[in-house]
């Protein structure tokens, strides 16, 4: 398991055992054991109450851990849940706008494409040697043009 999954463990199991016990009873123990298990037992994330979640300086996999975990045990009603999923598909298309967006390979697409309208097509004119017979006919048009 990665580094980052044990830190997020971490924090979570901390966040968690911040709960009121109301709300630390909905959480199934299999799953409050699986994250005991998996989590960093040296790393003491410290959390404070009295700031919002937002604001904790906590990893964005624990986040990700703490929505499920809000999703499946402690909503209160379908509407919230429906809410929160709602949520999480907005915040899904953002992601997917903005990585295309700012794909690497997308970036300077935009930039060829702008060049490619502004240069003109350059073809090469082939170039023909007039035979004897024009050239001997221009030196006759150009004796009757200096006549005039």
């Amino acid at each position: 398991m990665e580094m980052n999954d044990i830190i997020a463990y971490s924090e979570v199991d901390e966040i968690l055992n911040l709960l009121e016990d109301e709300y630390a009873k909905r959480i199934p123990e299999k799953i409050r054991t699986f994250i005991k298990e998996e989590r960093d037992d040296e790393y003491k994330p410290i959390i404070d109450v009295d700031k919002p979640l937002l604001e904790q300086n906590i990893s964005r996999d624990a986040m990700v851990l703490l929505a499920v975990v809000y999703l499946n045990y402690l909503c209160d009603s379908e509407q919230e849940k429906q809410e929160l999923l709602n949520e999480f598909a907005k915040n899904e298309e953002e992601k997917k706008e903005l990585e295309e967006r700012y794909n690497p390979d997308n970036l300077f697409k935009k930039r060829k494409e702008i060049i490619s309208q502004n240069t003109q097509e350059v073809q090469m004119i082939e170039y023909k040697e007039k035979n004897f017979i024009q050239k001997i006919l221009s030196k006759i048009k150009a004796i009757f043009m200096r006549n005039k």
